[in-house]
Formats: structure tokens, sequence, C-alpha cells
């Protein structure tokens, strides 16, 4: 490539290095109205440029923070780059948090400048700064709806394009040359799965020494393109679309909007794409869904092909030996089924996936892979910079999470957790030193809070559960909640699952239906009902979940260290947990001990034999409005499989 990271130490050098090798090549791509739009590396540096001008013509100084509100689009991605370009830090914010939230993180971070995306993004900005005195300035994208709003402290992005003069090119060219590898590259906010958020600061050596290190290990180039649709708060969403675009010169390209995801995946075609578990379980659901609405024909021809590349997919894909005979049965089920199927998904060029966040259910990984598609699991963690294991090519399994990626030592604790140390390791908690302190010691080794093991032999990490979720049922086994959760949800019809058992004498659980496939059940055989509880609560629901916990069970029976998390009672919860409601993060990372608290009633009911129980649920609507729903729910018992009994088959 020529240049190493030495040369390169900052957002502003790459940019420059990607006009001058890659100009003309499209840097952005972003679906308005119906039409993508393009802009080359040179087109999209002009755009950063002339940014960065109207925010020194604002009075942006080094060190300051602009926070970034909306959903994924090039302005809001050249915007960060323009920040840094004056020396001063980017804070992507959640498009969907609500006011409360954000008010929080703005007042944290200290924010004078907001980017907000829209007006739904700028109401929510005037609405928090009754409490948070430090924005001076919003700068909005989108102007429809806030023409009569107060412009004296408002801009619009090109009435700011417009501020900036040539003159103030000099004192951007003069910061640039004060910034460098420890300079603050971003602060990015965790979900907070346990109270308040913390503000992680990465710098320029650990987003661009990361972003080098990930691109290398899976040999991600310039004509590679990307899919941006993941919450630009979230560390993933910078990693891919801002620092290893940046390092590799590949093509961001941005959705119109969530409604047209789907089709604007399958126009782009990504051949390097990430999605959280759930995307490829909903995808999967939707898949399935419409097999049960095909024809006879359509649908044996499916489950056909579909059962010989569960055969030999996954083995042809990591280029192991496979018969001849197999091999062209395989070319056929491409022709057939696999292709077309990966066409409509929008995966046909995919050449490295990824998923991580959550733990995926191997069944569903293992569908992805069989259709060949090189789907792979991360670990990894905002304080991270992303990246502490990767699985590499040929060694992919669904039960590890790889291997150390490159520049990243691990080790284990006595305890069981997972502490890694690597180039990506953030600086600090942002005015959180207590925090930075017990998290990070001074060798620079940090404490994910998971529990795992490293495989002697592969070296490979596998990992069993978040640290302080892991706990002794009253016998002493062990209780590890995820892992059950997991293989609960791999079930089309559940959506959630969240497990209880710690320190008890047995384990039981809540479930969320999955609307969508539920929902097209009861179509397809003439069921009617009037809401989501309705439905939850249906005795046919009922019974077929009842079915897919004892499955479960029956799972968990075979493994002898987790035999004692199988399932005894369950109830099916009257709401969908809701990160507007506190009980999942904004991440869809489940809240636990809000949960506990929230539905003690229920987990009371769960454990002293009650055959239902009422209950009253504090919800919050999308226009905010709170409200109260009430529901009186069916508990059911479900059959364990004795361990004893497994193992002696």
């Amino acid at each position: 490539m020529g240049n190493t990271s030495s040369d390169l130490v900052t957002m502003p050098q790459l940019l420059v290095r990607n006009v001058a090798r890659y100009g003309d090549k499209a840097a952005y791509r972003e679906k308005e109205f119906g039409i993508w739009q393009s802009w080359t590396w040179a087109e999209a540096s002009d755009e950063i440029h002339q940014i960065a001008r109207g925010f020194v013509a604002l009075g942006l100084k080094e060190g300051d923070s602009v926070a970034i509100i909306g959903r994924n689009r090039p302005v809001l991605y050249w915007s960060m780059i323009a920040a840094q370009m004056c020396g001063a830090t980017p804070v992507p914010l959640y498009q969907d948090a609500v006011a409360e939230e954000m008010a929080y993180v703005l007042d944290h971070c200290g924010a004078r400048i907001v980017i907000a995306a829209d007006q739904e993004q700028v109401d929510k900005t005037i609405e928090v700064q009754e409490t948070v005195k430090g924005i001076e300035q919003v700068v909005y994208v989108d102007g429809r709806g806030l023409r009569k709003y107060d412009h004296s402290t408002m801009h619009s992005m090109d009435d700011l394009k417009a501020m900036g003069k040539p003159e103030h090119q000099a004192e951007l060219d003069a910061r640039a040359s004060r910034q460098n590898g420890d300079t603050t590259c971003v602060i990015l906010y965790t979900s907070g799965t346990t109270g308040r958020p913390k503000g992680v600061v990465l710098s320029n050596s650990n987003i661009i020494e990361t972003s080098k290190n990930s691109s290398d290990f899976d040999h991600l180039r310039a004509d590679d393109d990307v899919l941006a649709y993941l919450p630009m708060g979230w560390v993933g969403d910078f990693i891919f679309s801002i620092g290893q675009a940046m390092w590799t010169g590949f093509c961001v390209n941005c959705p119109e909007s969530g409604d047209t995801l789907h089709t604007d995946l399958r126009e782009i075609g990504p051949t390097y794409y990430f999605a959280p578990p759930r995307v490829f379980e909903t995808q999967l659901t939707n898949v399935m869904i419409r097999m049960e609405d095909s024809g006879r024909f359509k649908k044996w021809l499916f489950d056909h092909y579909m059962a010989h590349a569960k055969k030999v997919g996954p083995a042809i894909l990591d280029g192991e030996s496979v018969s001849p005979g197999d091999r062209l049965k395989y070319r056929l089920g491409n022709l057939f089924v696999y292709g077309p199927l990966k066409n409509t998904l929008g995966f046909s060029r995919v050449r490295v996936g990824y998923t991580a966040g959550e733990a995926i259910g191997p069944e569903i990984f293992d569908f992805y892979r069989s259709l060949g598609i090189n789907l792979k699991q991360l670990y990894g963690q905002t304080e991270a910079s992303v990246y502490i294991t990767q699985q590499p090519d040929g060694e992919v399994r669904g039960d590890t999470v790889g291997v150390p990626s490159p520049g990243v030592e691990l080790k284990i604790a006595d305890s069981g957790e997972v502490f890694y140390r690597s180039p990506g390791v953030f600086q600090e908690y942002f005015k959180n030193a207590d925090s930075t302190a017990s998290t990070k010691d001074p060798e620079g080794w940090v404490a994910t809070g998971d529990a795992g093991f490293i495989e002697e032999g592969s070296g490979h990490l596998r990992i069993i559960d978040r640290a302080k979720d892991v706990g002794k049922m009253a016998d002493g086994s062990l209780f590890a909640p995820k892992y059950v959760e997991n293989k609960l949800k791999f079930f089309p019809n559940i959506l959630e699952a969240v497990v209880f058992g710690n320190g008890r004498d047995r384990c039981t659980a809540f479930l969320n239906i999955d609307l969508t496939a539920v929902g097209n059940w009861a179509e397809r055989n003439n069921i009617a009902y009037s809401s989501y509880q309705e439905l939850a609560g249906h005795p046919q629901v009922m019974d077929t979940l009842q079915a897919h916990v004892e499955e479960v069970n029956a799972s968990v029976a075979e493994d002898p260290m987790l035999a004692g998390c199988q399932v005894h009672r369950f109830v099916v919860l009257h709401k969908q947990l809701d990160a507007d409601d506190g009980e999942l993060t904004r991440t869809q990372k489940v809240r636990r001990k809000i949960i506990e608290e929230k539905f003690e009633d229920l987990i009371t009911a769960l454990y002293d034999g009650s055959g239902s129980v009422f209950t009253e649920t504090e919800v919050t609507y999308e226009d905010g409005r709170k409200g109260k729903i009430s529901a009186t729910l069916e508990i059911r018992d479900a059959a364990v499989v004795a361990p004893m009994a497994v193992a002696a088959e």
C-alpha cells in the first residue's frame, strides 16, 4: 500500500492520502428520493473542508465537543471528520434516544454545537436546552418543518458551509499540524446496561491502528462496499464507516431510511457486511415465513437443497474436500435456491460478513454459512475500539469468537473473567477517573466483564456469559442465562428471552413472541387477534412456545456443566421489551436488573407455583406519553430432562 500507519496518524491526514490515491473513486453514496447520489473522495474532501471552515467561523475551538444526531448520512460522517479537522471532538448520539437520554450525554460531553439531521432531532435538542445550558448553536441538515423556528442560534448545513471563508483555511491547517496519534478522535457513550452511560475516549491511534490491523486481517480493500445503517452512536459503525473506510478507501453507502433498508441492501450488494444477531434472526424468520406461504413444489425444492447445503455448504466455503457428486448437487442448489435467496437477502456479493454484540444461535449461523456466505463472529467492546477477537477464514465455528485480533493480547483471570490489552484500548472514561481505574489497570489490561476461556490447541476464545450474570444455582451448579436465552431465540417465534435462576433451585423465563412470525402463523390459520397481548396469550401460541422450551431443555441437558439451567416454568410477557421503557439498551441488550425490579410480581408468581398472575405495567408510547397496560398472564410448566437420562442413552 505504500503508507504505514506511522505516516498517517490523524483522520485529516488519511483524507489527504485518499484524495491523492483514490480522488476519482466513489467514497460515499446516499439514496435520497429513490435515487442514489455519489461523491468521490475529492468531492467528499471539498465538502468536509467547507464544513470545517464553517465550524471555525462559528467559533468552534480546539477541545470543544460537537454532537451529531441522526440517521446514517454522508453529511453527518463529513461533520465528524470536519470536527476532527478543527481539533474538536465528535460525539455521535443514538438517533432513537429520547430527549431525557440525550440530555445526559449532551451535558456530560459539554457539546457547544449540535448537528441535527432533521426536525425530530432539532425538537429534542430544543427540549434539552431547558436543562443543558452549554449548547450554543444547532445546525440542521433537513430543513423541512423548521421555517418558523427561532433561527438566531440555528443554521442550515448550507448556511454553515457558506459562513466558511478561504481565510479560515490557514487556521484549519495550523490546527491540523498540532494533532497527532494521541489527539482524541471520538467520544462514544456505552449503552449503559447498568447505570448511566460512560463516555469512552478513543484517540486517533486507537482508531487508526485498529482499523489497519482489522482491515489487514480480512484483506479489506478500496473496491469494497459497506452499508452504513447501524446507529451512529455505536462504536461498530464508527470503525466500519469512519475508521476502516478512511484507512482502506472503500465506499460507505447510506440507505434512504429504515423502511427502505432491505431494498437498498439489495441494490448496493455490499462486499463487507456487519449485522447484530437480531438482524440475521429477523431475515431468517422472514425467509421461513415466505417458504411456509409458498407452493408445495417450491417448498420441497427449498427443503431438499437446504438439507444438502447444511451437510456440505460450510465445508465447501472453508475449502475442505467434498466429493464431486456433492459439489455438483450443491451447484444445482446454488442455481435453484441459494443464489436466488442470497440475491433476495442482498448478500450476493458479501466477501466478508460479521456478527457480534450478542451470541448468535449456532443454527442461524450455520444457515448463512451453508448458503456460501462467509459469515464470521467477532468479539469486541467500545473500550477496545471494537476488536478483541476475530475468526480467521478456514477456522470459523459457531461456538467460539475466534482468536485475538492482530495486536491484541488476552488473559483469563482466576475468576474466569476475560482481560485484553491492545493498541485499540481506550484512553479513559470522560470525566470519570474512578471507572477508568476500575476497568483498566496501570499496565493497560482491560476487564471485559465477560466470563470465558481460551481453548487449548486452537487458541480460540469461548465466551460463556456476562461475568456478572454467571452465577450459581442453589445446589452449586453453574447458572449461565445467556446460553439458554440464545437457544430459545433461535426459534423464529421467540424474539426475546430472559432467564432467571441465580441462587434459586430452578430456572424460569420470560418470553416475548416475534409478532411478524406468530402473526403470519395466525393469518394462515385464520386466527383473529386484536393486539400483541391477545396473540401472545393465545392457547395455541402458548402450546407452541412450551414445545420450544422443552426442546431447548433437552438440548441444555446434554451439557453436564449447564444442565441445571433448564427452564422449569415460563410466562409470555404482555408487552415487548423496549428500549424506550428502559428494559433494553439502545443496542437491544437486556437490562436484567431493571427487568427484575419492574416485573418482580411476575418472577414471584413463577416461583410460588401460581397458575396465573395479574399485572399492570407502565409503558411509553411513540410520542413520549406514558400509559399503563394490564393483563392476566398464564404461567406454564415445562418438562425438564434429567441429565443422567441423556448420558445413559
